[in-house]
């Protein structure tokens, strides 16, 4: 299963950590690098969630391909920001540094690769951190936890039942594949681009089915044992906060109260380094 994105078990202290502590911990410095531009604080958050997905010894073949999703679609995000609006950087920071003269509209300057660089920081800041919350969480102890600060126990468990679903999605994904290619199918790398894309589609279809009838199942068998009809529930994977829990907690909370202040401070979300 180390080939799909779901938990990984471990020993490191991160994945001792309560689920809901780090989706707290997620969830809180996600808002932090969204409302702010300040390069100082992403820089901080990115490296944190660097360290943290290091300390976290998770397998580098099982990120590896959405390691490099992503940095496709980062790098396209960015390539279509300086396309539509190649002076965004120098309208936001009211200054202009010419680096390099393009043609027509197209210049590179200072300002609009420092904004560009601060997108980037963005994605290095939530990637990994949304990585490591996935992959050291164990679902059913995520839910507990859930349950534990206060959410309901049936959205809770909705929660549990979506995080057990994805590494089971990519398996059905890989067997209906592989059932393709033992009929004819080609999808090896030799193939053109487009065809492997068209072939991939096709198994989009019976994937869909497969998703459908294992949903229907779950759904029967929770219902045949009278789920939702009590108002509470016990828990096997009840996991109690250690200081561990309340520190990564106050790091996460410092970083978005920091965010704000230096909004606050600033006028702005924006950190200008040319403003005198």
């Amino acid at each position: 299963m180390n080939n799909f994105i779901g938990y990984q078990s471990g020993t490191s202290w991160i994945h001792r950590l309560s689920g809901a502590s780090k989706f707290l911990f997620f969830l809180l410095i996600s808002v932090a690098a969204m409302i702010t531009y300040d390069t100082r604080l992403l820089l901080g958050i990115a490296l944190l969630s660097l360290m943290a997905l290091y300390v976290s010894r998770i397998s580098w073949r099982s990120i590896r391909w959405v390691i490099y999703f992503a940095s496709f679609f980062a790098a396209m995000n960015l390539l279509m920001v300086y396309l539509f609006a190649p002076e965004y950087g120098v309208d936001i920071y009211a200054s202009r540094h010419l680096i390099w003269e393009g043609i027509g509209p197209y210049h590179l300057t200072q300002e609009q690769l420092f904004y560009l660089g601060n997108l980037f920081l963005k994605y290095v800041a939530t990637l990994p951190m949304a990585l490591v919350f996935l992959l050291t969480t164990h679902p059913s102890q995520f839910a507990a936890s859930l349950n534990q600060i206060g959410v309901s126990y049936r959205i809770a468990y909705a929660v549990s039942l979506t995080l057990r679903y994805i590494p089971d999605v990519q398996e059905d994904f890989v067997m209906i594949r592989r059932s393709q290619e033992a009929r004819g199918l080609d999808l090896s790398p030799q193939q053109p681009l487009v065809a492997r894309i068209r072939g991939n589609a096709l198994i989009l279809f019976p994937l869909i089915l497969t998703s459908l009838e294992r949903i229907e199942t779950v759904s029967r068998a929770m219902e045949l044992r009278r789920f939702g009809k009590e108002k509470r529930r016990t828990w096997y994977w009840t996991q109690a906060w250690a200081w561990q829990d309340y520190l990564i907690l106050g790091i996460a909370v410092i970083s978005l109260l920091l965010a704000l202040y230096l909004m606050w401070v600033q006028g702005s979300r924006f950190y200008n380094p040319w403003q005198s």
